[in-house]
């Protein structure tokens, strides 16, 4: 992206995950950053102490005064999920700045490198980062956006030596990225090789049918110049053309790579894996269950495509340390575990509760939900009251709304009435913690996109005092 033209960077929803390292790639190009976001965060404080200058009242008056006296060298980045009546975005789009969504900067940064776009309703952000760390460890320097913070870099953007140099010839600039399917965004890229782990109907506000949400894939599949590692399923309901594909499964033989002999030693998961006629035997995944399995089978993939060597993606794969926010280990002594977890769509929830029940087999396992979006909620409602109901006890919040309007007659008092779990509740954010702490559970998990993860700390704090332990033992300590 030719940005030597640019002096300022102006974020309307800086604090996004996305948005953020977007932000923290200009603020390391040695452009001044600032921007909007609605309220504080860790992500925003980070930002700041980076140099950002963030403000969070929706008045064009909190816009540097620099750019509100002058459209020149400015660029206004913004992302679709602030909502159109937003003042800032409205005074800079009737005062003529130049405007770009997110996924359109991010599109113009990887035109001019040679890029590896993860895509999929599910699993994106693990294969992204796990990509990004098996090309680190296999010595290939690249940059990566990741959609979420890692665990072996405590960053969600990684920058290779010489992302930032545009005399470099893109085929030199190696960059790995999650493409987000949300708004059609993923179609601003056109990577040279694609991963794509699944197409689950989602985010139907946007698409109105799943038929629509295909066509989508479709086309981004149709912009990869080389190669598109695809899972089985999805090829099959894309129809993907076989010549440009190659394809990978959990533990399927008649796909291009699979796992097998897939095992749990000491809550870690094992496996062989046989990947393009190559075979690795008795790999080990620092990131627990099958559905990561089967990450880790994509993004080896789309490693040993760009000549990581095996030995590495064996190092790489044990020493990775996820995602925060998937299948995170908060806390964990001799009675209890605490998990937080992202998952906000059925197959999520699916995928979190199976793995959770597999690892602590014979465990009571309590869940607290903040169902993402009315829109969502009103479209799978069924689904989720079906992962939901194979817990032994749900908590609900109320739906977090995001950038929607209610719609009458959806809320989790609807949703709590289709779980068959005897015991469930709803709870306010303000009893949650103390009311959650009177169950009696083995395993506690939170899952949603909303704001739950606010108590996260909480909880945490919460479980210190019940037990009397200064010790929070997280991730490192089921390894």
């Amino acid at each position: 992206m030719k940005t030597h033209h640019l002096h300022n960077i102006y974020f309307i929803g800086i604090g996004g995950i996305g948005m953020s390292a977007l932000a923290r790639f200009f603020l390391a190009s040695g452009k001044k950053v600032s921007g909007y976001d609605k309220t504080p965060s860790a992500i925003t404080d980070e930002l700041q102490k980076e140099g950002a200058v963030i403000h969070f009242d929706d008045e064009v008056k909190n816009i540097p005064e620099e750019i509100r006296k002058s459209t020149e060298g400015v660029l206004v980045v913004w992302t679709p999920a602030v909502p159109e009546d937003h003042h800032e975005l409205n005074w800079f789009r009737s005062e003529n700045y130049k405007l770009m969504k997110r996924a359109q900067v991010l599109g113009l940064i990887t035109d001019d490198a040679h890029t590896i776009a993860i895509a999929g309703t599910h699993g994106k952000t693990t294969t992204t980062t796990l990509t990004a760390h098996l090309l680190r460890t296999g010595g290939i320097d690249c940059s990566a956006f990741l959609g979420g913070v890692s665990g072996n870099y405590h960053t969600n953007l990684l920058l290779g030596k010489n992302i930032s140099d545009e005399k470099i010839p893109a085929i030199e600039k190696i960059v790995v990225a999650e493409a987000d399917e949300f708004d059609r965004s993923f179609l601003w890229l056109h990577p040279a090789v694609a991963i794509i782990t699944s197409v689950d109907a989602d985010h139907l506000d946007i698409y109105n049918d799943a038929s629509a949400m295909y066509d989508s894939y479709r086309q981004f599949a149709g912009q990869v110049k080389e190669k598109v590692i695809a899972k089985k399923t999805v090829i099959e309901k894309l129809g993907l053309v076989k010549t440009k594909v190659l394809s990978y499964s959990l533990d399927s033989n008649a796909t291009d790579s699979y796992a097998e002999n897939i095992r749990i030693r000491n809550g870690k998961y094992y496996f062989d894996m046989n990947c393009c006629g190559d075979r690795l035997e008795d790999l080990s995944l620092g990131l627990p269950g099958r559905h990561n399995v089967e990450n880790a089978v994509a993004a080896v993939s789309a490693a040993k495509q760009a000549g990581v060597k095996n030995e590495a993606v064996r190092e790489a794969l044990s020493s990775f340390k996820g995602v925060a926010r998937r299948f995170d280990y908060r806390f964990v002594n001799e009675k209890v575990v605490y998990i937080d977890d992202y998952g906000h769509h059925p197959a999520e929830l699916e995928a979190c509760i199976s793995s959770a029940q597999e690892l602590f087999p014979g465990k009571k396992i309590t869940a607290v939900f903040q169902p993402h979006l009315f829109s969502r909620t009103k479209d799978f409602a069924g689904e989720f009251a079906s992962a939901l109901s194979k817990l032994d006890d749900v908590i609900l919040l109320e739906i977090y709304p995001a950038r929607e309007k209610p719609i009458a007659g959806i809320n989790s008092s609807f949703l709590l009435s289709l779980i068959k779990t005897k015991k469930k509740n709803l709870y306010t954010k303000e009893e949650l913690v103390e009311k959650t702490m009177q169950h009696d559970f083995d395993v506690l998990i939170t899952m949603g996109a909303g704001d739950i993860d606010r108590f996260v700390e909480p909880f945490e704090n919460a479980l210190r005092r019940k037990f009397n332990t200064e010790a929070t033992s997280r991730k490192e300590n089921t390894k």
